[in-house]
């Protein structure tokens, strides 16, 4: 009787679940009551959020980050408009970075030719051709001189500033024969 019983019940619940039109009953139901109804403070004031933080992966979680992404989010100007780079320029200490820089390393990298042939340029060589061909050989010689002496000022200029110490300028004759070309 008891196994018969169980059957019916079964059968029962079966046909009752079929005749039943679940979606028209979840249609009928007001969730934003039933919500306004929810205490949802109780369960959060449960939660102990440093326990959870101490179980979540910060390194799996960070590895899932498009970083690419999220900067080309990322408004720039505003940030930089707000530095001032007055007062942290102020706040370099330039002679200390320039003590760290190893000169001889830095002269070693320089490409002479480069650096000669800008020289030559601008001291207009074309020029002192074109005046060496109208057969004033003494003109010719004394740009030509002038060119060279303008040539080693420039490349005693170049190596001051890359040794970082002032420029004199150039050696003059000593003071008896300075003397002597006044008189």
């Amino acid at each position: 009787m008891e196994a018969t019983a169980q059957v019916i019940a079964e059968r029962v619940i079966t046909l009752v679940v079929d005749a039943v039109d679940l979606n028209a009953i979840l249609a009928r139901v007001d969730l934003n009551a039933v919500l306004r109804r929810v205490d949802i403070e109780e369960p959060i004031d449960r939660v102990k959020i440093n326990e959870v933080l101490a179980r979540v992966d910060l390194n799996a979680l960070l590895a899932q980050v498009d970083l690419n992404a999220v900067l080309k989010r990322v408004d720039l100007d505003d940030p930089i408009d707000r530095v001032d780079l007055n007062g942290l320029l102020d706040r370099v200490d330039v002679n200390q970075i320039v003590q760290q820089v190893d000169v001889n390393e830095v002269i070693a990298k320089v490409d002479l030719d480069a650096v000669l042939d800008a020289l030559v340029e601008q001291t207009d060589l074309g020029a002192v051709i074109a005046r060496s061909s109208s057969g004033i050989a003494s003109d010719m010689f004394d740009a030509v001189r002038s060119r060279t002496v303008g040539i080693d000022e420039a490349i005693a200029r170049w190596v001051a500033r890359l040794r970082r110490r002032p420029y004199t300028g150039p050696p003059g004759p000593p003071a008896a024969l300075r003397a002597a070309a006044r008189s």
